[in-house]
């Protein structure tokens, strides 16, 4: 694995692993590429393909402030412009923001050949995030890392966001979506109404226990790779 920067700003780890694809990871708010369970996908999905896992800024070694999905897909372009040349195709697999992040610039770059998405706002306004419910807390506290929790560096500016709702129509390429029954952070509704808006070829998967965002892939380990592999290779 390599690290790399991208204008000296916008840091991601590169997993060359021999592949003619490459499978881009988007974490959400709070996660970093370097903590454990990233580390774990990158690795998990990296038996398939070359990965590239993001630390959006204001998050991990990446530079400036964190803005919620505002400006967020603007560091994904410089992944993306970064390692096209180097790549037959190229997957995007969002989680939670990361996922608002994913739809948002795959809608406005059209360079994605297949985007899978984990639990995704359709708006940043509308999200419950009902943080005291034992569903949302305890996996957050099973998941500290002192020092990703230091790296976080939140924007306090009202920036303007896209709705990932008003531009899901842009997008034409095959999309996965995977949300959980029980997530108390964006709950399943978002995912249907995005899946609903839709026109693309598309699949819509439910957890029927599954928590939020990559608690999926946690809890449901073997599933998730399968259902993501099988989307990405076979479909």
């Amino acid at each position: 694995m390599k690290e790399v920067f991208l204008e000296r700003r916008i840091s991601f780890n590169h997993y060359q692993n021999g592949y003619e694809n490459i499978l881009i990871i988007a974490p959400g708010w709070f996660m970093t590429k370097d903590s454990k369970i990233f580390l774990d996908l990158a690795n998990s999905f990296g038996e398939f393909f070359d990965i590239g896992v993001i630390d959006f800024r204001g998050h991990g070694r990446s530079k400036g402030f964190f803005t919620f999905s505002a400006k967020e897909y603007l560091d994904l372009k410089k992944l993306i412009d970064f390692v096209k040349p180097q790549y037959k195709k190229i997957y995007l697999l969002g989680f939670s923001l990361g996922a608002a992040t994913s739809l948002i610039h795959t809608a406005l770059e059209h360079n994605i050949d297949k985007l899978i998405l984990v639990s995704t706002p359709c708006c940043f306004s509308k999200i419950e995030n009902q943080i005291w419910q034992k569903n949302a807390w305890l996996p957050t506290v099973k998941k500290f890392e002192l020092k990703r929790w230091c790296s976080i560096r939140p924007s306090l500016l009202p920036y303007k966001k896209i709705k990932p709702i008003d531009v899901i129509s842009l997008i034409n390429i095959p999309i996965l979506f995977i949300t959980g029954e029980k997530d108390p952070i964006v709950f399943s509704w978002h995912t249907k109404k995005l899946f609903d808006n839709d026109q693309c070829k598309k699949s819509l998967n439910f957890f029927q226990n599954g928590k939020h965002a990559e608690d999926l892939f946690s809890d449901y380990k073997t599933e998730f790779i399968q259902l993501c592999k099988n989307w990405l290779i076979t479909q």
